[in-house]
């Protein structure tokens, strides 16, 4: 059986070709969240698995209110439901988001520190990331104690280890090979 993932990509793709066409990639953004959310809701998650209701009623339980039927997002979610694939809808938002980031020339990263980072430092951090990936930063700082110190970049497939915890255990390898 496919993964979440591969099922989900070719409606995320198809889903940011729509909005790109039509310029509204940050609307569509925001109502696949949305629906994604919706489809995450226990009592709704049970009425997706329910035969009985059909792609219609289905649309319109994930509908952001006030969206017409006729929309294309309407029209694509539809789609989505009639293939039985509305529990995806969370991971294709997420590869959606991967696409507008990448079309915005956004890069995601993730910063784990052992406390929270300073505004100054998420600046200079913004400043160094973005020189050297050439490319706009959307920086989230997770807090993990286990870091001890320093810090974790995570960018996309690039991790930059400059922790604490990282430097202790390369430390330990040094030592014992």
């Amino acid at each position: 059986m496919a993964s979440v993932q591969t099922l989900a990509r070719p409606y995320a793709r198809a889903a940011f070709e729509l909005a790109k066409s039509a310029n509204t990639l940050a609307e569509w953004s925001q109502k696949l969240g949305f629906s994604a959310h919706i489809t995450e809701v226990p009592e709704v998650k049970a009425l997706i698995g329910n035969p009985r209701l059909s792609a219609a009623e289905l649309t319109q339980l994930v509908m952001p209110e006030g969206e017409l039927t006729e929309s294309a997002y309407s029209r694509f979610v539809g789609q989505v439901a009639s293939n039985r694939r509305l529990p995806a809808l969370p991971e294709i938002a997420q590869q959606f988001d991967a696409l507008k980031r990448d079309d915005e020339r956004v890069l995601k990263v993730v910063a784990r520190t052992a406390v929270p980072l300073a505004a100054a430092q998420t600046d200079s951090l913004k400043a160094a990331l973005k020189k050297r990936f050439s490319r706009d930063i959307e920086l989230d700082n997770v807090i993990d104690a286990t870091v001890i110190g320093g810090a974790v970049i995570d960018a996309g497939g690039v991790v930059i280890d400059g922790s604490v915890a990282g430097r202790l255990k390369a430390l330990e390898s040094a030592l014992t090979h």
